[in-house]
């Protein structure tokens, strides 16, 4: 990890929080908070005049129960673009490295590394949605992390674990191979979570926004070696988590609430393969792509059209045809059971005047 940390980074003395600071105290004068509460304000915490712990111990034992991996493999985050930014502020240096990705693909890889001014190689995904190893190994040079969004968004497919462990194999430790993992609760046997001890380079990003219902919160979190995981607590914001964010998550990562989020998983692929069936009967649509995601994405023979009259009719999808492999697609999330109904009914529609 060394050789991959630029020198300003390895030379970081990070700031250093009050609540960064051990102490048996119960008089709490460092951090210049104020110390009277507002009854009227804190219904749900009586504690929000005081800065939050900087990684919170009780909302990290629970998420690394979930995932039966060690705390200290741990970081938590506002949401995985986070996670995607503070690797990019920590193991890269502006107009020398390079990030690798394979369109199409998650744009935020992308964005975040142009903000830095970190070029971005893209080596482009074959017609399957699959990795092309043969590109990938001759385009290494400068590279310091590798993307990979697995299941991949737009698409929904997941990536050969065979090719991934090429990957890593190609790379041996030199590069950081960086999984985005924000929907693997819907394929959860794909993940590649238990492989972080068996490769130091490998990071997996993880999300609360998708089958916890947890958007609004931004909760993500960065899973790693203990090495690259020190380096991020340089670089990461002094107090990334709010108070309530936490104590809600802890939660939602309770036993009864993890059994309510795998049932919503459930009713979700459910509702997904219902709507998979029955588009694939529209004579409109070209091809309906197999998931293993909370969506499906669609091709039609004329996506503009089919866009436009859902959107007039008060449902919206999204345009992908922009991206590479995707002319005249559109990815469609899965909702609710009504609004699954009032999706195909809309198409339906369409269907008779094509007929």
């Amino acid at each position: 990890m060394k050789k991959l940390v630029p020198n300003h980074i390895r030379n970081l003395i990070p700031y250093q929080s009050a609540r960064c600071i051990k102490s048996s105290g119960h008089v709490w004068l460092n951090a210049n908070e104020l110390p009277f509460i507002n009854d009227n304000i804190y219904k749900f915490n009586n504690n929000l005049n005081r800065y939050p712990e900087p990684q919170p111990k009780i909302l990290l034992q629970k998420y690394s129960y979930f995932l039966n991996i060690s705390p200290k493999n741990i970081l938590v985050t506002r949401g995985s673009d986070e996670g995607i930014e503070l690797l990019l502020r920590t193991f890269c240096v502006s107009k020398i490295d390079k990030i690798m990705i394979f369109p199409p693909t998650y744009d935020m890889y992308e964005v975040s590394a142009n903000i830095f001014g970190i070029d971005v190689i893209k080596i482009n995904s074959l017609s399957n949605f699959q990795l092309n190893i043969a590109e990938i190994q001759n385009n290494l040079s400068y590279v310091k992390i590798i993307y990979l969004c697995n299941p991949n968004n737009p698409t929904g497919n997941l990536i050969s674990k065979k090719d991934i462990y090429s990957i890593l194999n190609i790379l041996n430790g030199k590069i950081l191979l960086v999984i985005d993992e924000a929907y693997i609760e819907f394929s959860e046997s794909s993940s590649m979570a238990k492989e972080l001890y068996k490769y130091s380079n490998l990071v997996i990003l993880r999300t609360l926004s998708k089958a916890f219902g947890l958007a609004g919160l931004r909760c993500g979190f960065i899973l790693a070696g203990t090495k690259i995981i020190k380096y991020l607590k340089k670089v990461i914001a002094p107090y990334p988590i709010a108070i309530p964010v936490s104590d809600i998550v802890s939660e939602a990562l309770s036993t009864k609430n993890i059994m309510f989020m795998r049932n919503n998983i459930n009713k979700i692929i459910s509702y997904k393969l219902w709507c998979m069936n029955k588009l694939k009967k529209f004579l409109f649509v070209e091809k309906v792509f197999l998931s293993s995601t909370n969506f499906i994405l669609i091709k039609c023979y004329s996506s503009e059209k089919i866009f436009k009259y859902l959107e007039e009719n008060g449902i919206i999808v999204r345009n992908q045809s922009h991206k590479l492999h995707l002319k005249n697609c559109l990815r469609i999330s899965i909702g609710k059971k009504n609004e699954c109904d009032q999706l195909i009914n809309l198409l339906s529609m369409v269907e008779e005047k094509h007929n």
